[in-house]
Formats: C-alpha cells, sequence, structure tokens
C-alpha cells in the first residue's frame, strides 16, 4: 500500500488533495511546513510526497534537499504560477514533477499515479527485505522470529524493532532519540534511558558476554550501531 505525504501550510489544500487522493489503495500523511515533512520521510517509509514550495519555518526547496538524503521517493511540487524559478531550482535539487495552483483533481491523481508506477513497478522503489544476518544473529522479518547460531531467540515486539533497525542499517549510528523516535513513533522527549534498558536487554540475549558485545555497539556521545559484516 503506498504511503503519500501531502506537505502544505493551507491547511485547506492539504484537506483538498487528501480528498483527491481519497484512494483505499494510500495510506495518506500529513505536514505543514518543511521542517515536518522532512521529519516524515526519515521516520515513515514514505513513496511519494506532494511538497508546497512557499512554506514557514523551512521551505519546500531546502526541505527536497534534505529528503534527497534519505529518499529516492517521487517528489511533485506545489507551485503557483509566479514561481516558474522556483520550478527550474526544484526539478535540479530532485522533484521530479511539479503541478501548478490552482490544480485540478484529475491532474493530481494522474500525476500522483504515473509517478507511483514508475517508482514502485519500474525499480524505483526498495524492494522490502525479509530476512537480515549479521554474524551467527538472523532475523526473519517474514515470521518475526530472531535466531542466534541456529537457536531461536525470544525478544519483545520493542526489541525486535530495535534490533530490526540496526540490522537493516549495519555499520549506521543511530542516536537514543532517533531509535526512539522510529520504534516507538513518538517524540524523544527523556527517552534514552528507555532506549537504553531496551539494548542491555538485547545484548543480554544475543552477546557471549554483554560486557564486551561482538554486535551491538555503542559509540559514546552518539548512540548504537550493529557492526558490518561480523562473521564469529
Amino acid at each position: 500500500m503506498p504511503n503519500i505525504l501531502i506537505c502544505d501550510d493551507d491547511k485547506d489544500i492539504v484537506n483538498a488533495l487528501r480528498i483527491y487522493l481519497s484512494d483505499p489503495d494510500y495510506t495518506i500523511f500529513e505536514a505543514y511546513n518543511g521542517k515536518e515533512a522532512v521529519e516524515t520521510v526519515s521516520r515513515e517509509d514514505i513513496h511519494l510526497i506532494l511538497l508546497d514550495i512557499m512554506m514557514p519555518v523551512m521551505d519546500g526547496i531546502t526541505a527536497l534537499a534534505a529528503i534527497r538524503e534519505v529518499s529516492n521517493a517521487p517528489v511533485i511540487m506545489l507551485t503557483a504560477k509566479s514561481e516558474d524559478s522556483d520550478k527550474i531550482l526544484g526539478l535540479n535539487v530532485g522533484a521530479d514533477d511539479y503541478i501548478t495552483k490552482p490544480f485540478s483533481p484529475l491532474e493530481v491523481t494522474a500525476r500522483v499515479r504515473s509517478q507511483l508506477r514508475r517508482y514502485l513497478k519500474l525499480g524505483g522503489g526498495k524492494e522490502t527485505q525479509e530476512t537480515y544476518t549479521i554474524g551467527g544473529i538472523d532475523l526473519d522479518d517474514r515470521t518475526k522470529e530472531v535466531f542466534l547460531d541456529g537457536d531461536p531467540v525470544q525478544v519483545t515486539p520493542k526489541e525486535y524493532e530495535i534490533l530490526k533497525l540496526l540490522m537493516s542499517n549495519p555499520g549506521k549510528v543511530f542516536s537514543p532519540k532517533e531509535i526512539y523516535s522510529i520504534v516507538w513513533k513518538e517524540k524523544p522527549f527523556g527517552t534514552d534511558n528507555t532506549v537504553a534498558v531496551h539494548i542491555r536487554h538485547l545484548r543480554e540475549k544475543l552477546e557471549i558476554d554483554p560486557s564486551e558485545p561482538r554486535y551491538i555497539k555503542v559509540i559514546f556521545g552518539q548512540g548504537y550501531k550493529i557492526e558490518k559484516g561480523r562473521n564469529q
């Protein structure tokens, strides 16, 4: 099911676009400035973005540049007729298309379907990986099971999601706040200890010596990562 993000500081436009795209096959996310859009793309698996150019807090061009650092999902810019230079800049920064306001429902749905078809059917989107292996740890996302050296390991749902996040991004350091935002899907206020407790429990279940971990590493002052290519 494609996830579509609509970002515009005008709530009436967001509501109209949501109505235009009222398809049971779509899941709609909303944002009202560029900063919210970047945060949503970083947190959710977004397949297409409708992005206004002129917005407070962070404009669409700046947001697009930030989005392109973490996602190759198609971006359709929402522009006014007077913003021709911004259209060109947006395309240069990484936009895939643009729609000029005021727009018609038929134009919106046609452009969205075209971009989604190209992205999802012709290889633009990432294939969903179902199994991950790091050294002796195996994670099967189809059955939601974790194995250590072939033996099943009982983990809680949150422990599973943290482990999946780390194993799907080997070598990448995630701060406690990033882990909390992604796994709990809440704003991370005073959450470092919560994440640390879950990491400790994972280590106790997956490491021979939790005090000298082979897999889940702490990078002091930065966060946590799982080592790349651990084969011991």
